[in-house]
């Protein structure tokens, strides 16, 4: 290892000695055993996510399960040693002495600076180390006598690990911010979305805007839309159904995602002859998810060929944001189509025959408005979170070595 090796791309002003290489036992005492109290929170492998603690459930020494052993103290850091490839690492900074933690974690109690060790085991390439000394395919593993082994490079100056550390936990502490925001907003949404649109058996929701008094009308979707499915050429897998220069894009099923269900461009473009084989949209429009993603509406915004996976509304009486909301709202309904353990069936006819309450133009527009702000807050919220969880990967690549 050159001269060079020794310190990572990016320091703080006024550090400048070498770094040194420690293996993880030098640098915190592993799983340190205390008795446990007689009742306490226990911590099992599903109850982080990320760095957070996200569940945990009380238990007696009596009834708990035996892996129930590693009695947390505040500073302690718990690496996940069963797929660590996920990363759902916590640093205990709780008051509570009586939260105890599974043994499919190692409990690290770090000599020095906390902070800094435990983001330089969120590193990619620590990660890797550990990936490579795990044993396993499925379930990779490494136990805590391998890990303490493993050596890592660490700053002597504590000062620097402090000034490190205090980095990575105001990144930290701005994603969990932004974090639980999301998360407040979409429950937010989802109790909106109730609120907003009648329940079974009413013809008004519960929520109503200033100005609109009228019953809702109900109708079923059939005469709402003309509904048709979209069409794939055969062979699917055929070159020349596909052009990259094409203007006409293809959306397929995996174009949808659980977070994406507004589709502004396509991976695939359809040929001249390939755009023959399909139903081709031109402009706006609303789809309906039947395969895979079942049952998410989707709206597209581009000029597009349809799969055979989607159903299409032409021709809509009805505003097409309100419907995607109520179409959302509706989701879960269509798991009643399906038989135990088989994959939904939503066919054309049933989509056809759903009946619907439906109010006025304008008050379908303010609803739709309504739930497209809360959409906009999402989305920047997430936009936010993603450039602060980039950040922090470039720090983690370039503050250490």
């Amino acid at each position: 290892m050159n001269a060079e090796q020794h310190v990572p791309p990016f320091r703080f002003k006024g550090f400048s000695d070498f770094w040194e290489q420690r293996k993880l036992s030098d640098l915190a005492m592993f799983n340190p055993r205390l008795e446990l109290p007689d009742s306490f929170q226990y911590v099992d492998l599903e109850s982080v996510s990320g760095t957070e603690l996200i569940n945990h459930r009380t238990e007696t020494k009596s009834s708990a399960p035996s892996r129930a052993q590693r009695l947390a103290k505040k500073g302690d850091i718990f690496y996940q040693t069963v797929r660590p490839y996920q990363k759902n690492n916590y640093l205990y900074e709780k008051s509570d002495d009586d939260y105890v933690f599974s043994t499919g974690y190692a409990q690290l109690r770090p000599y020095e600076d906390g902070y800094f060790l435990f983001s330089r085991l969120q590193e990619n390439g620590f990660v890797s180390t550990v990936l490579d000394h795990s044993t396993g395919t499925s379930y990779p593993a490494i136990n805590s006598n391998d890990l303490a082994k493993l050596e890592i490079m660490v700053p002597l100056n504590l000062n620097e690990q402090q000034a490190i550390g205090k980095l990575f936990r105001h990144i930290d502490n701005a994603i969990a911010l932004h974090q639980h925001k999301l998360a407040k907003l979409k429950e937010l949404k989802k109790g909106y979305l109730q609120k907003l649109f009648p329940q079974n058996g009413e013809t008004v929701p519960e929520f109503r805007f200033k100005g609109y008094s009228d019953a809702w009308e109900k109708r079923k979707l059939g005469e709402l839309a003309n509904i048709r499915r979209g069409a794939s050429p055969r062979p699917i897998k055929s070159k020349k159904w596909f052009s990259q220069t094409s203007q006409v894009g293809w959306i397929r099923i995996s174009d949808v995602t659980e977070q994406n269900g507004r589709i502004h461009q396509v991976e695939q473009h359809l040929s001249d002859a390939g755009q023959k084989k399909t139903l081709v949209l031109k402009s706006k429009h609303l789809l309906l998810s039947i395969a895979a993603t079942v049952g998410k509406p989707v709206q597209n915004y581009i000029q597009v060929g349809v799969h055979d996976g989607f159903i299409v509304f032409m021709d809509p009486k009805f505003d097409l944001d309100f419907m995607f909301y109520f179409l959302e709202k509706y989701r879960p309904n269509w798991a009643r189509f399906g038989q135990p353990g088989s994959q939904i069936n939503i066919n054309s006819e049933l989509v056809r025959d759903l009946v619907v309450s439906i109010p006025t133009v304008h008050e379908q527009d303010a609803v739709a408005q309504f739930i497209i702000t809360l959409d906009n807050l999402i989305a920047a919220t997430q936009c936010k979170l993603d450039l602060l969880k980039k950040l922090k990967k470039g720090y983690l690549q370039k503050m250490f070595c």
